[in-house]
């Protein structure tokens, strides 16, 4: 039976962290870093991502500026909010809560955050750096898995890595930082022919397609990492990962659960990057 990978305590130990560093900068500059999030509309599913991201920023002492607006408003006001916020001082961190209302141009606003303060890291800018390995912020969740493959000891150099999904946010950013750490790297999508082969020499797959249970147990090479992005409801409503947990911990060394694997690391590296941020804003 695999090892769990529990994020969970990961994340608590990386936050502990987080809060020291917090106070650090507190002390040395009167305040502590702050937040911005934005939501545009009433979305239940960004309604939850965002307060849970308000309720980690008061665990580890973020000031944490929740900014709501209509599903009316309009990009200009919305690119204008974001320009307020470039300037001010007290916030080192924006993030805009996606999706956006079908009106609104997501690359604009995107592109409209101050790369410094893009601690979601999906500014051009930010994207371009990670390609060439110069980076000051990571992507969330990609950072979040290595923080994890890191905490359990699973070397990447050398192995064959194969990830599942080709998403901006997941999918790219995950099989840079895995070619980075010389894993020989192969990304995998729904044009893919002879998915079932490749997956069978992998020694790490990282699966992020939003596809209930895809990855099955015949698909994972006996002793494989598996890391599981995915977050779907089961028929009974539950939970459930791209990957089919109960067969693939039969066959795979170390796996990540659906909740309470990746999920708890996101957040984590989103606060990570505030700091960061706030420290480089100081520089």
């Amino acid at each position: 039976m695999a090892e769990i990978i529990n994020g969970k305590i990961v994340s608590a130990k990386i936050r502990e962290q987080i809060a020291r560093d917090v106070s650090d900068f507190k002390t040395a500059e009167g305040r502590a870093p702050g937040l911005a999030v934005i939501v545009v509309g009433d979305d239940p599913a960004s309604a939850v991502y965002v307060r849970n991201k308000h309720k980690a920023c008061l665990e580890v002492g973020i000031t944490s500026y929740q900014i709501e607006f209509p599903a009316s408003i309009s990009e200009e006001e919305l690119l204008f909010k974001i320009d307020e916020l470039n300037r001010d001082e007290s916030v080192n961190g924006i993030l805009v809560q996606l999706p956006l209302p079908k009106h609104i141009n997501e690359s604009a606003v995107i592109n409209r955050i101050d790369p410094k303060k893009d601690v979601d890291a999906f500014h051009p800018e930010n994207v371009g750096r990670i390609m060439i390995g110069d980076y000051s912020f990571l992507p969330c969740t990609p950072a979040g898995i290595m923080a994890l493959l890191d905490y359990y000891n699973v070397t990447v150099e050398g192995k064959r890595c194969v990830v599942i999904g080709r998403s901006n946010i997941v999918g790219k950013p995950m099989a840079l930082l895995l070619l980075e750490r010389n894993g020989t790297v192969t990304v995998c999508h729904s044009k893919t022919r002879g998915i079932l082969e490749i997956c069978r020499e992998a020694d790490i797959i990282v699966v992020a397609v939003g596809r209930k249970e895809f990855l099955k147990a015949d698909m994972v090479k006996p002793g494989a990492v598996i890391i599981d992005v995915g977050i779907n409801r089961g028929a009974d409503g539950k939970l459930v990962g791209d990957v089919a947990f109960e067969g693939v911990s039969a066959v795979a060394s170390m796996i990540t659960p659906v909740p309470g694997g990746v999920g708890p690391m996101t957040i984590t590296m989103l606060l990570q990057n505030t700091v960061t941020a706030a420290r480089m804003q100081k520089l």
